[in-house]
């Protein structure tokens, strides 16, 4: 049976790869972008990029990624709400220094 395949970004090329998962002996192995040669971020088996062309979809996705949220699938199938606009990712931020939240705790909050 094939193994499944999870998202790496390159967020300097804004561009996405499905690779396979990493396996038992290749755990520590670093991804490389084929186009720049910078490392990938594995960003998790549920994500769904960005147009290449939409700068503020990806300066947001660049926030959420260096907070460290992923895009992992749950028990009951996605991820859960991630904000998708650059106004979203910055009203929680804001939020998050003024209430003394985690960011990433800050970016999955649908509500505010």
């Amino acid at each position: 049976m094939p193994s499944g395949k999870t998202s790496y970004v390159c967020l300097p090329c804004r561009a996405s790869y499905k690779q396979p998962h990493p396996g038992r002996y290749d755990q520590d192995r670093e991804r490389i972008c084929p186009r720049c040669t910078e490392p990938l971020i594995h960003v998790g088996s549920a994500f769904a990029p960005p147009r290449r062309r939409d700068v503020a979809a990806w300066r947001a996705l660049s926030v959420l990624l260096h907070a460290g949220v992923r895009f992992h699938k749950s028990c009951c199938g996605g991820p859960g709400w991630r904000p998708r606009t650059w106004g979203e990712v910055r009203r929680r931020m804001a939020h998050a220094r003024a209430t003394g939240e985690p960011a990433d705790r800050a970016l999955l909050r649908p509500e505010l």
